[in-house]
C-alpha cells in the first residue's frame, strides 16, 4: 500500500533539482547542471579549515596562510563547498527563505566532507543564536544541519549545548580583527549541559566560516567546559579566491 502510494506521488510530484527544480532522478538531489555550478571541496584541503589548496593529497596534514598565521583553538576542520556560485544561492536559500528541504542533502554532503576528521564518541554541537534572533528567524539552521549530520554520521548530538549570552552585530563587512572581536565571549555551555562535553571530542557545526571568529570563540567556550578536544565543520567556506 505504502508503496502505492509513494509511486501515485511521485507521478503527481516528480522529484525535482532541489537547485533550479528541474527534473531530477530522486528527491533532494541536483540536476547535472546545477552539480557543476556548486564547488565542492575534494582533493587536498587544509586540514584546520577545509579550504582547498593547491596540489596533491599525500596523506599528510597540510595548512592555508590563513590557518598558518592566525592561532587557531580546534583541532582539525572540513567544508562541503566554496560559499559562491551555487554554494552562496543555497545557504542564502536556507537562511533567509526558508529553503528546509536543503537540509536532508546538506546532511549527507557534511558526512561525507567530514568523513576525514570524525571520530567515535564525538559529539556534534551547533552554533547557536541569540535568542532574539531565533526569535525572529524562527530556526536555527546550524542546529538543522547539525541534527541532519549526527543521524548521517551516526553521532551523539546536543542543539544546546552552546549559548550565545550577547547579542553580537551582524559580522556582514568587518575585517578580520573586528570579526573576532565582535564574537570575543560571546559563547558560553549552557550550564545544564555542560556536563554533556567534558572529556569528549567536539564537532561544532555551523553553515558558513569566513575568518574562523565564530568558530574560535565556541571552541573556546567548549575547551573552557572540559571538552578534549574541539574541530569544526561548515556547510561552505568563504575562501581569498573564491
Amino acid at each position: 500500500m505504502a508503496s502505492g502510494l509513494q509511486s501515485a506521488l511521485a507521478v503527481i510530484f516528480p522529484p525535482a533539482c532541489i537547485g533550479c527544480g528541474a527534473p531530477v532522478a530522486s528527491d533532494f538531489g541536483l540536476c547535472a547542471r546545477c552539480w557543476a555550478e556548486t564547488p565542492f571541496i575534494g582533493g587536498l584541503v587544509c586540514d584546520k579549515c577545509g579550504t582547498p589548496l593547491p596540489g596533491e593529497d599525500e596523506g599528510r596534514a597540510e595548512f592555508c596562510d590563513d590557518c598558518l598565521t592566525i592561532a587557531r583553538p580546534w583541532d582539525r576542520g572540513r567544508a562541503v563547498f566554496l560559499y559562491k556560485d551555487r554554494g552562496r544561492a543555497m545557504v542564502l536559500a536556507l537562511k533567509h527563505a526558508d529553503r528546509l528541504d536543503l537540509i536532508r542533502p546538506a546532511g549527507g554532503w557534511l558526512a561525507r566532507a567530514a568523513g576525514p576528521i570524525l571520530a567515535p564518541g564525538m559529539i556534534v554541537v551547533p552554533i547557536p543564536l541569540h535568542w532574539a534572533r531565533l526569535f525572529h528567524r524562527r530556526f536555527n539552521q546550524s542546529a538543522l544541519l547539525a541534527r541532519a549530520l549526527a543521524r548521517a554520521a551516526g553521532l551523539d548530538h546536543c542543539p544546546d549545548l552552546l549559548i550565545r549570552v550577547r547579542k553580537t552585530p551582524s559580522q556582514e563587512g568587518r575585517g578580520r580583527d573586528e570579526r573576532f572581536a565582535n564574537l570575543s565571549g560571546a559563547l558560553r555551555a549552557h550550564p545544564r549541559r555542560a556536563g554533556r562535553m567534558a572529556g569528549r571530542h567536539v564537532l561544532l557545526v555551523d553553515d558558513v566560516m569566513t575568518s574562523g571568529a565564530t568558530f574560535t570563540s565556541a571552541t573556546e567556550a567548549c575547551l573552557a567546559a572540559g571538552a578534549s578536544r574541539v574541530s569544526v565543520l561548515s556547510l561552505a567556506r568563504v575562501a581569498k579566491d573564491a
